[in-house]
């Protein structure tokens, strides 16, 4: 059995949740809960969505840094 056609949506999603899993880890928190903290900043819409074009040329480790850098930084105002 075949899966889908891979499409850029599915790249994105794909994306999205692999930052979402890595800055969890990053931060040390649960997945559940480091989503529920971007929705309050905006920031799947604003730095995932938005940054997609330069952000999924770069390392899982930097997008995982750079989103839970981010979230801080908004969290906190900065």
């Amino acid at each position: 059995m075949e899966g889908l056609p891979r499409t850029h949506e599915s790249d994105v999603i794909q994306f999205v949740v692999l930052a979402i899993e890595g800055g969890a880890k990053v931060l040390g928190v649960e997945p559940t809960e480091f989503v529920n903290r971007l929705e309050k900043q905006n920031l799947i819409e604003k730095r995932l969505l938005e940054g997609y074009e330069m952000l999924h040329t770069q390392s899982k480790e930097y997008v995982a840094d750079d989103i839970a850098e981010t979230l801080v930084n908004w969290e906190n105002d900065l």
